[in-house]
């Protein structure tokens, strides 16, 4: 970081950590405890700083001694324009669930089985959402002891991934390290493309790789998914996330109206002024003041003419109306510089149409498709690793190549008028893709096959519901109705 500037966090905050091989990493593990002391002391306190802001505790304006009269009011209006951020993008992009198919209808349907195992719609949230907050996101593949093949969600603030030195960028490994809550043991696991080792610190100084002990240890330690098994999310080019280059901008926002908070407060506690001569004590005043009330009696002065008497407030002059312009313009600025949308201003509509807000999120929906890009990368990783494991277990594999993901934007869409313009043209559409408009169907292939399936346990001799024989028998029965009345 240059000498003399007042960023906020240093260049060495979020940089990748690399080297030359995970061989040659075993065998200089000083160079890994260097690495996991600057993930400690440098990296995490950004992303603590992040994590803060998000839950609403904004650093800034909390600190102590922000007003150095003790007496005055000290208010502390936090706004957590952080969660508004991160919340509307993860609603953005993953409010209606991502899609992953493959062109193979056997491999899509043990891809939609492994799906529902981990909950892949709340994790693939998860992992929008850290991107989001944090410029970055772990997820840790393993196969349970119900043979099963999972993925979890990992703390990034206590992981990190490792690459190679060449241009490709290649992970070598990956590590997690955490304390226990009852005692001060340190655990660091290190993940590389063919152990899960787990090392700990010899006599509390040097670390090493702890051997198992028992064969279900060894077992675990065999990792066979041929690749590293922690995948990073990355959400952008420099692994910043989205609220990240406007917390001076909302610093300052806090500031504005804890200012204005304070302002009024001490007009209700200013200090009262009384000019003249007056014949009164000050306890009488004080009681005067109590019960908002004050009369002053003045007596003559050396001419002995009637004095004059006068009483006012001392308080700081604030002009509120500025300060209002002042805030109005910091909001717009902090939804400007994230992409998101001032749903407060009156501008924004709430019967706007979809096609209308796509206009109004242009460069959100460019944001969206650079965010859709890498999420899509690392998702086909998850994949493949997962097929390497398969082929090794001989339970198949997935081309990942032939793998489908779509993001569906989560905007309200006026599908009712485009069905009516549609079928006023003389269209029709068929019903699987009648179906497939639909958000909570997940495949509409599989809902017609449930629907086909209840076809068939139907009884034969079941009657059918006609529903407009239904309604032509009811205009008969009106009909005879009226010629037995001779009306």
């Amino acid at each position: 970081m240059a000498t003399g500037t007042k960023q906020r966090f240093s260049d060495e905050a979020n940089e990748h950590f690399t080297y030359e091989s995970a061989e040659k990493l075993l065998d200089n593990m000083e160079h890994l405890e260097q690495m996991i002391e600057q993930h400690k002391k440098v990296q995490r306190p950004r992303l603590q700083t992040l994590q803060n802001y998000f839950k609403g505790n904004n650093e800034t304006i909390l600190k102590d001694n922000r007003r150095r009269e003790e007496h005055l009011a000290d208010n502390r209006a936090v706004h957590n324009f952080a969660r508004y951020v991160s919340t509307f993008i993860q609603g953005y992009m993953v409010g209606i669930p991502l899609k992953t198919t493959h062109d193979d209808e056997d491999v899509s349907e043990r891809i939609r089985d492994m799906n529902r195992i981990n909950d892949a719609d709340e994790h693939n949230s998860e992992l929008v959402l850290d991107q989001s907050i944090y410029g970055r996101a772990y997820e840790l593949l393993y196969r349970g002891t119900d043979d099963e093949y999972h993925f979890t969600h990992v703390d990034v603030l206590n992981t990190f991934v490792i690459y190679d030195e060449t241009v490709e960028r290649k992970p070598i490994a990956g590590v997690r390290y955490f304390k226990s809550k009852y005692s001060d043991e340190e655990t660091i696991l290190l993940y590389t493309d063919e152990k899960n080792l787990k090392l700990g610190y010899e006599d509390g100084s040097k670390l090493q790789i702890v051997e198992p002990q028992t064969d279900e240890e060894r077992q675990r330690e065999i990792n066979n998914f041929q690749g590293i098994p922690i995948i990073e999310y990355e959400n952008n080019k420099f692994r910043q996330g989205d609220f990240e280059d406007v917390l001076a901008l909302i610093d300052m926002y806090d500031g504005a109206q804890s200012d204005l908070a304070n302002y009024s407060q001490d007009l209700n506690d200013a200090m009262l002024k009384i000019i003249g001569n007056l014949d009164l004590e000050v306890e009488e005043a004080k009681e005067m003041k109590k019960n908002n009330i004050i009369f002053l009696k003045t007596e003559p002065n050396a001419d002995g003419r009637e004095s004059t008497a006068n009483a006012d407030y001392i308080y700081k002059q604030y002009d509120v109306q500025g300060s209002e312009s002042y805030k109005t313009r910091i909001a717009n600025d902090i939804h400007l510089f994230t992409a998101t949308p001032n749903l407060s201003d009156e501008n924004f509509a709430g019967n706007m149409s979809g096609e209308v807000m796509k206009y109004k999120l242009f460069l959100m929906e460019q944001k969206r498709a650079a965010k859709e890009r890498r999420f899509k990368r690392a998702l086909r990783e998850r994949y493949r690793l997962i097929s390497n494991m398969m082929k090794t277990a001989s339970e198949g594999e997935i081309d990942v190549s032939k793998l489908n993901i779509t993001f569906t934007e989560n905007l309200p869409k006026n599908i009712e008028a485009e069905m009516k313009w549609f079928t006023d043209a003389g269209g029709q559409l068929s019903q699987k893709t009648m179906i497939g408009q639909l958000s909570f169907i997940e495949n509409a292939d599989e809902e017609i096959e449930q629907l086909e399936e209840e076809e068939k346990q139907r009884p034969i001799n079941q009657p059918q519901y006609d529903f407009e024989e239904h309604q032509h028998n009811n205009s008969q029965e009106q009909k005879e109705e009226v010629n037995d009345d001779g009306e």
